[in-house]
């Protein structure tokens, strides 16, 4: 009697991992694969990611890259989807729809996993997975249902993440700064977290925009825009509009270069009124300290705008006793 072969999955642990996860660690450990992850981004893996990288790619990009590379003869395949849209009428970067083909062309000695979803051109999820789980099993039912477990998971820690901040929002009385920033960049320990650590050293309550129900982002955007392209950008765009009254002050966390973040933000500090804004580009050069002065000031200037406010209250309520 033969033992089936028991696969290693690699995943980077970068870009669209902190969207997907949930739904794809679940996925193969329901068809009994065993899953290596890339470490936490140091300087060292940015410096492969550089290295294996063309001087056009964005920061986020050159990090996927150097993950990759960490997981060569790790894995018995490493995951790379291609993700073009969710959706009819709207598209994700470009990065996303080239990353399969960038990394194959950059990395000769590794097996490429992926699955293709592009719904604007009838390409869904379900049909990517299942093609991707004939690799480890025959048996069409088993990847259905580790499908369907997998997509519960996701769903569930989605809304798990989701119920958390709405209750740090209405319990919280520090300063709320709605960080808009696509999770691979935000959630990365290398380039985001280091600002949400500052963030809590000036004592206030950072909130995420990419924590919103998708459904309800999208639908929120159109106040802004009814025009927006892209996915990701219309989820924070929407975050943006359904947090705007619970918030103090704004920061867009971008990485240079990003075109799309680029010119959607550029269009909301055009259409965002009262609400102190500041957009911080993230590059391979970032160094800390001025970085630190500029959260700082960004913080002072909420601080005196908040003090005015409730001076401008205090006058009012004297008028009428």
């Amino acid at each position: 009697m033969s033992v089936s072969q028991k696969y290693t999955i690699g995943i980077p642990r970068a870009l669209l991992y902190y969207k997907h996860s949930v739904l794809w660690k679940n996925f193969f450990k329901e068809l009994d694969c065993d899953i290596v992850l890339s470490p936490k981004t140091t300087k060292k893996l940015l410096d492969d990611g550089i290295a294996n990288s063309i001087d056009e790619s964005c920061l986020s990009a050159k990090i996927f890259m150097g993950h990759v590379n960490y997981l060569r003869g790790k894995a018995d395949y490493i995951l790379v989807p291609r993700i073009v849209s969710y959706g009819k009428n709207e598209s994700t970067c470009t990065k996303f729809h080239a990353l399969y083909d960038i990394v194959k062309n950059t990395f000769d000695d590794i097996n490429l996993l992926d699955y293709n979803l592009d719904v604007e051109n009838g390409s869904r999820e379900f049909s990517g997975f299942y093609k991707m789980g004939l690799n480890f099993t025959k048996n069409p039912m088993k990847i259905y249902n580790a499908y369907k477990k997998a997509k519960k998971s996701q769903k569930l820690e989605n809304k798990k993440m989701e119920a958390y901040q709405e209750e740090l929002l209405e319990q919280n009385n520090k300063l709320k700064i709605l960080v808009v920033s696509h999770p691979y960049n935000i959630y990365d320990e290398f380039i985001g977290q280091p600002i949400v650590k500052y963030l809590k050293q000036l004592d206030t309550c950072p909130i995420y925009a990419d924590v919103l129900d998708e459904g309800t982002a999208k639908q929120k955007s159109k106040q802004i825009s009814s025009g927006l392209y892209w996915s990701y950008n219309k989820e924070l765009v929407g975050a943006i509009e359904h947090y705007k009254d619970k918030i103090d002050g704004i920061i867009f966390l971008v990485a240079f270069p990003c075109g799309p973040d680029s010119l959607v933000n550029e269009l909301c500090q055009r259409k965002i009124k009262d609400i102190p804004i500041i957009t911080i580009v993230l590059d391979e050069l970032q160094g800390e300290a001025g970085l630190h002065t500029r959260l700082e000031s960004f913080i002072d200037i909420i601080n005196m705008k908040k003090q005015d406010n409730e001076e401008l209250v205090r006058q009012e309520r004297c008028k009428y006793e």
